[in-house]
C-alpha cells in the first residue's frame, strides 16, 4: 500500500533459506514488488574494476551493466542476484552504508553516491 502511494519503502533481512545471500533476498523482494530501483547498502562504496583491497590500481565505476559485471566476475554482489536483476531489468544502486548519510543521498537521487548497475541500453 505504501508503494501504491508513491512512498519510499525500506526492507531489511534475508530469506532465511540456505544458499541464498542477502543480495539474492533483496533482489527477489525488489522484483516481486516491481520497484524502480533497489538500493543495496554494502561495506564498499561502489563497484570497482578489481578488488580495491588487493589491487591499488582498481577504479570505481559510476555505472556497469550486469553482463559486464558477470563477464568480469566482479563479486560485489553474488552471481545469482546479478542474473536475477539482469533477467528482470532491475536497476540497483550499490553504495556504502557508512554513517547512514548515504541512504539519504541515494533516496534523494544524488548521483555522487555508489554505482548504478543496470542492463545495457
Amino acid at each position: 500500500s505504501h508503494l501504491k502511494k508513491g512512498r519510499v519503502v525500506l526492507l531489511g533481512g534475508g530469506t532465511g533459506n540456505p544458499y541464498f545471500t542477502t543480495d539474492t533476498g533483496a533482489v527477489l523482494r525488489a522484483v516481486e514488488l516491481g520497484v524502480d530501483v533497489a538500493l543495496l547498502a554494502k561495506n564498499i562504496d561502489g563497484v570497482y574494476t578489481a578488488d580495491p583491497k588487493k589491487d591499488p590500481s582498481a577504479v570505481k565505476l559510476s555505472t556497469i551493466s550486469y553482463a559486464e559485471l558477470l563477464r568480469r566476475d566482479l563479486k560485489v554482489i553474488d552471481a545469482a542476484a546479478a542474473a536475477m536483476c539482469r533477467d528482470n531489468a532491475l536497476k540497483v544502486l550499490l553504495f556504502e552504508l557508512g554513517d547512514g548519510s548515504n541512504i539519504v543521498k541515494a533516496v534523494s537521487g544524488n548521483d555522487s553516491v555508489g554505482t548504478l548497475l543496470e542492463n545495457e541500453e
